[in-house]
C-alpha cells in the first residue's frame, strides 16, 4: 500500500464512530451499517482508485458486527492499522478481527462502560442532586466528557496495536488469518444459544410417564434446537429467491409451528 493514513483520518474516524455507530441497526447487521460509515473515511483514503476492491472493502465492513459502542473504537482502530498495511488482500483477516474481538470486547465494555458507570456515577449524581448539591449535575457531564477522551485514545491506541499486528506477523498472516477466523467462529457459534433461546415444548405421555422431547435433546447436545434452527436459516438464505425479509416470515411460521406442535400432534393424533 501506497497510501497512508492520515491523522485527520482517524480523527474523522473517530467523531463517525461516536455519533454514528449505532445509526442503521438493524436485526439481521445489528451494528453493520455503522461499522461501515465509521471506516468510510479510512475506505476513501485507501481504496478511492480502486473500485473493485471499494466494494470489496464496503462488503467486508457492512458484515455482522455488535459490541459495546465504546469498545468499537478500539476494533476500528486495529481495522485501520491493518488496512493500512495490507489494504483488501485478504478480506477474511479483517472479518476474523472483527468478530473475534466484538465478543470478548463487548464482555469488558458492557461491564465497565454500562454497569460499573452507570450505577456509580448517576447513583452519586442522583444522591448529591436530592440534596441540592449542583454538583450532582456536573459529574455525569465530567464523566461523560472523560468517556469521549478514552473513546478517542481507543481510537488512536487500536490504529497502533493493528500496525503493530501487522508489521511484526507480516510473514505470518497466513496463520493469524486462521486464528482469527476460528476464534470469530467460536464467537459467533457461542452466541447461537445465547440469543435463541427457543425450546421445544413437546411431551410424549406413555402410562404414567411423561417423556420430555427438550430434555432428550439437551442430553444429546444442548442448544441443538437453536443450532438447526441457524442452519435451517443459513441454508434458506443460500437459496435464489430467498433474502433476509422473507425468512423472517419463515421463522415466524416455524414458530407458531412448533409453539402449537403439543396440539397440532394431539389433533392429528384424534383423527385416528
Amino acid at each position: 500500500m501506497t497510501k497512508k493514513i492520515t491523522k485527520q483520518d482517524i480523527n474523522k474516524m473517530y467523531v463517525r464512530n461516536l455519533f454514528g455507530f449505532q445509526w442503521g441497526w438493524n436485526y439481521e447487521k445489528m451494528q453493520g451499517l455503522g461499522y461501515a460509515y465509521s471506516m468510510m473515511p479510512i475506505m476513501k483514503r485507501l481504496y478511492s482508485d480502486d473500485k473493485e476492491k471499494m466494494k470489496i472493502a464496503l462488503k467486508t465492513h457492512l458484515g455482522f458486527f455488535n459490541t459495546t459502542p465504546a469498545m468499537s473504537s478500539l476494533i476500528v482502530g486495529a481495522d485501520a492499522g491493518l488496512e493500512e498495511e495490507f489494504g483488501m488482500e485478504d478480506p477474511e483477516a479483517i472479518m476474523g478481527l472483527k468478530t473475534g474481538l466484538m465478543g470478548p470486547f463487548a464482555g469488558v465494555g458492557d461491564t465497565v462502560f454500562i454497569a460499573i458507570y452507570r450505577a456509580i456515577v448517576f447513583s452519586i449524581a442522583a444522591y448529591m442532586a436530592q440534596a441540592g448539591q449542583v454538583l450532582g449535575l456536573l459529574i455525569p457531564l465530567i464523566t461523560g466528557a472523560a468517556v469521549l477522551w478514552v473513546r478517542y485514545k481507543f481510537v488512536h491506541l487500536g490504529f497502533a496495536q493493528g500496525k503493530k499486528i501487522a508489521t511484526e506477523f507480516a510473514d505470518k498472516m497466513k496463520i493469524f488469518t486462521e486464528a482469527a477466523a476460528i476464534l470469530g467462529l467460536t464467537v459467533v457459534g457461542g452466541l447461537i444459544p445465547s440469543v435463541i433461546t427457543y425450546k421445544l415444548e413437546l411431551d410424549y405421555k406413555m402410562g404414567e410417564v411423561t417423556l420430555s422431547v427438550q430434555e432428550m435433546l439437551d442430553k444429546i447436545l444442548p442448544g441443538l434446537v437453536p443450532l438447526a434452527i441457524v442452519f435451517l436459516s443459513y441454508w434458506l438464505l443460500g437459496k435464489k429467491k430467498m433474502n433476509s425479509t422473507r425468512l423472517i416470515f419463515v421463522l415466524i411460521l416455524l414458530g407458531m409451528l412448533l409453539g402449537n406442535m403439543q396440539s397440532i400432534l394431539g389433533a392429528i393424533g384424534g383423527l385416528f
